[in-house]
């Protein structure tokens, strides 16, 4: 809509004006106790926040359309517009009314972005905010990634080949909130690896190396980046000086919380792609994105929001340095073992606030009087938690302990200065305790004792008057006066000044009250500006120290994960891993799904043994039907090796793990509508990915290889895929299979090994055992399943007697539509292998490996019946 700037009134000049230095936001523009919106805002916000639409006059024909919130509700309406994908631009008040001519000053003073909000009221306590920034030129990618709530500063950049799959893994362990890119970022990056939070296209410029260079060192107040390691990391500068040029442009403000830049080396995390962190559900559940259900809900016995988000954070990425998780098993093994200590760390943590994010509002400057006591209390806490750390032996929770800040000074300032209840805003003062300060008291006593000196002029203006209805009482217009009524206006001494004629009676001053009311007006005023004085040099104080408060808070997260560890080992019955760097074998006796675990109960699960070698054994072929519980296992075989990793004990009553340094899962079929792609599509391109980033140290976890297309071709794939995952690249794989066939390789391929999950027939119906055993399966109890799940019984009848003909190759006339869709009498099982022996072979491996002596009596028999069955097919 074309508008007449000329026509327009003079403040809703100066809006438009403000608007068009920020067209891609929601500007709310500040007018008394509300923000204002108008025109196009107004409409597009009254109608995603289901807000009454209005006008105001403008100086146009028409009213402009006007939309408003009350400022102190303010950050609900922010955060759900942040929520919506809008930015919201926050236009204040500079000036008060009446302290200049003309319009009240005003002007934006912080723009909020998803990736940029502070307000404890819209953040989630328990993650971290990310903001990420990508530049990517040629082969070479720089990722830069902050939370703005906590100053926490990272880069890396990767070149070469892989560099974009390597930034998209790093991508998508962050969970970033807002992404900025370059040009030739947002052409590359797959949005699947952001979770589709769009990519924001940055200024050029900002990422121009020597503007990053400068922008970094001036916020860092450094000449040279080399003390942070990152001197080689072009690309990597690149992308954290657009960031905090982002901030910059943004913010408005000096941000000192920012006050180091941190290198990510990628070879210190296990990288996930997105398949297997769904597939995992690490941090949130596949049916709704929840937490319950997921790793993150099993381990997370966390006391404050630092442990919290600590916790997530080494979910997302787990470590792959071996001295690094060893000395955190260590420290799990210390708590395990100290009751007395986690006992008393679990009625310690809780006292202490998120320090984190408080010193992030004592830099940002929107700390308040709640959050200064919050302070006082958590700085309180702090010797009580050393000095509870004091004998520790383990490295870790000691250089913890030596990292927690000492903040004798601080905390008895704080804890002098800040009453018990304090307000949570500071205009009308009332946070400063009494006895702080003497000249403060002097003001409250006269503030105070003011009414009593109302009380008393009262009483000797009646006794003074004869007027004994008489009163004294004030208002914001008038203040104090004197108010009689008609019946006693011929007893109102001459010296009294009428000030207001009311219906009943008349107001008046005198020159005693008015003095009375200086000084009761001053003092209140004074005492104000008095306490917000002393709020000023409070805040100072803390700024000062705002660096060892986040590096306390650190050492505090990080104590409350492990503890957290503890808490969850000691409750499950975890055990501690071995880790090992120089062998490639994951041995697990009597594995758990941790999670599956839980929600069962105790004593409700299956435990199962895993033994990937390395040697004779890399590849696990495991058959057996659906329900049977293939996933499950292999699934709790990755979550094993994951939390090992974490330096998390795991659920088994022993476990040997290979340090690891991907996991990748293909399991279940899902399509992509919006990107045109199929189910099979979608298989194929998980498995390309695993095929071009997997190693001979790393673990896959590959379920129906092959299912989303015709039988020759998905067995043809499958059997490819088993054979390269095995020879070329050598990682240790379980692949799950309702391909038969596959078990044929068990002999032909070095370190195959077939397994199978054991059930038991009964009749027509099938008992799932849930345990798994040597030696594979030639059949899939499709159709028990089937009618498990609610398929009408005429339906299971006569696929029962599809299978039999097919089996047995007997079809007559009324089966012609059956013969005609297999092939008719032509139609014959295909095998890969066709050698007399293989059977005979398998049978006798079975038996060399089969472990009796831990083998209960029913799954010997069923081991026996099977091995009778093979044995009438040779």
């Amino acid at each position: 809509m074309e508008i007449d700037l000329n026509r327009l009134s003079p403040m809703m000049r100066h809006y438009l004006e403000v608007k068009t230095q920020y067209p891609d936001t929601i500007l709310m523009y500040r007018l008394g106790d509300f923000y204002e919106m108008f025109f196009t805002d107004a409409e597009t916000v009254s109608r995603e926040l289901e807000l009454t639409l209005t006008g105001r006059d403008c100086g146009l024909e028409s009213r402009a359309p006007m939309c408003g919130v009350p400022y102190h509700a303010v950050d609900t309406y922010i955060s759900r517009l942040i929520a919506k994908g809008y930015k919201v631009a926050i236009c204040e008040q500079l000036t008060a009314p009446g302290d200049q001519k003309g319009l009240v000053e005003r002007d934006v003073v912080r723009v909020v972005t998803p990736g940029t909000v502070v307000e404890d009221s819209i953040l989630e306590e328990g993650r971290n905010n990310y903001i990420a920034c990508v530049y990517a030129e040629g082969n070479a990618f720089g990722l830069a990634y902050a939370d703005l709530s906590t100053g926490e500063f990272r880069l890396t950049e990767s070149r070469g080949e892989q560099a974009l799959q390597e930034i998209e893994g790093l991508l998508n362990g962050l969970h970033a909130s807002e992404i900025l890119v370059n040009a030739e970022a947002k052409s590359l990056i797959n949005p699947e690896a952001c979770y589709r939070v769009p990519l924001t296209q940055y200024f050029d410029y900002a990422f121009r190396y020597d503007t990053a260079y400068r922008t970094l060192c001036s916020q860092l107040k450094v000449a040279t980046l080399a003390a942070y390691e990152c001197e080689d990391l072009r690309y990597g500068i690149s992308a954290a000086g657009a960031l905090m040029g982002y901030f910059n442009e943004t913010q408005k403000r000096s941000l000192s919380h920012i006050s180091k830049i941190s290198r990510v080396y990628q070879d210190q995390y296990m990288v996930f792609d997105s398949a297997t962190r769904r597939n995992l559900e690490l941090t949130e559940s596949m049916r709704d994105r929840r937490k319950t259900g997921t790793l993150l809900w099993l381990l997370d016995q966390t006391a404050t929001s630092m442990g919290a988000r600590a916790l997530r954070r080494w979910i997302d990425n787990p470590l792959r340095n071996g001295d690094a998780i060893n000395a955190r098993l260590n420290a799990v093994e210390e708590l395990v073992k100290g009751v007395r200590l986690r006992t008393d760390l679990m009625r310690t943590l809780p006292a202490i606030r998120d320090l984190e994010r408080l010193a992030g509002k004592v830099a940002y400057g929107s700390v308040n009087p709640r959050d200064m006591l919050a302070i006082a209390n958590s700085l309180t806490v702090l010797p009580v938690l050393a000095g509870l750390m004091k004998s520790v032996k383990s490295p870790l929770l000691a250089h913890l302990r030596d990292g927690i800040g000492h903040f004798e000074e601080q905390t008895h300032l704080l804890s002098r200065a800040i009453c018990d209840n304090p307000p949570q805003v500071i205009g009308e003062g009332g946070f400063v305790a009494d006895g702080f300060h003497a000249e403060l008291d002097e003001y409250r006593a006269a503030k105070r004792d003011g009414l009593s000196w109302i009380k008393a002029f009262e009483q000797r203006e009646r006794e003074a008057t004869g007027i004994k209805t008489l009163k004294v009482g004030s208002n914001r217009v008038f203040g104090y006066y004197i108010e009689v009524t008609k019946l006693n206006m011929d007893l109102v001494p001459s010296h009294y000044m009428r000030k207001q004629t009311l219906a009943n009676g008349e107001r008046y001053k005198t020159e005693e009250l008015i003095e009375l009311e200086n000084k009761i007006y001053s003092a209140g005023e004074r005492a104000i500006a008095l306490e917000l004085a002393i709020f000023d040099q409070l805040k100072k104080t803390l700024l000062a120290i705002v660096p060892d408060l986040i590096s306390t808070a650190k050492c505090i997260a990080d104590i409350d994960a492990l503890y957290s560890f503890a808490a969850v080992s000691i409750e499950n019955h975890y055990v501690k891993p071995t880790i090992n760097a120089k062998v490639k074998t994951i041995s697990i006796v009597n594995g758990r799904h941790p999670v599956v675990e839980k929600m069962l109960g105790a004593g409700k699960f299956t435990a199962n043994d895993t033994d990937l070698n390395g040697s004779d054994c890399k590849t696990m072929v495991i058959t057996g039907p659906n329900m049977a519980g293939k996933s499950t296992y292999m699934r709790q075989v990755a979550l094993i090796v994951l939390m090992a990793h974490l330096g998390c004990f795991v659920p088994a009553e022993k476990a040997s793990i290979a340090l690891t340094d991907r996991i990748f899962t293909r399991v279940g079929a899902s399509d992509d509508l919006t990107q045109s792609q199929s189910t099979f599509m979608v298989e194929m391109i998980e498995v390309a990915n695993i095929l071009h980033h997997a190693t001979d140290k790393s673990l896959l976890i590959m379920d129906e290889i092959g299912r989303g297309t015709s039988t020759c071709d998905g067995l043809s794939i499958a059997w490819s895929v088993m054979e390269y995952v095995t020879n070329v690249i050598g990682a240790r794989t379980l692949f799950a299979t309702h391909y038969h066939e596959l078990t044929e390789l068990e002999g032909k391929l070095p370190g195959v090994k077939n397994y199978r999950i054991l059930v038991n027939e009964v009749g027509d119906k099938v008992v799932f055992l849930h345990r798994i055993a040597r030696g594979g399966t030639n059949k899939s109890f499709g159709i028990e399943v089937a009618a498990l799940a609610g398929v009408p019984a005429d339906v299971c009848a006569r696929a029962k007697d599809i299978a039999t003909k097919l089996e047995k190759r007997q079809f007559t006339d009324t089966d012609s539509i059956v013969e005609d869709t297999i092939g008719g009498s032509n139609y014959a099982q295909m095998s890969l292998f066709d050698q007399p022996d293989d059977g005979t072979k398998e049978i006798i491996n079975i038996l060399r490996e089969t472990n009796v002596e831990r083998m209960t009596p029913v799954q010997a028999m069923l081991v026996l019946a099977d091995l009778i069955e093979r044995a009438k097919h040779e």
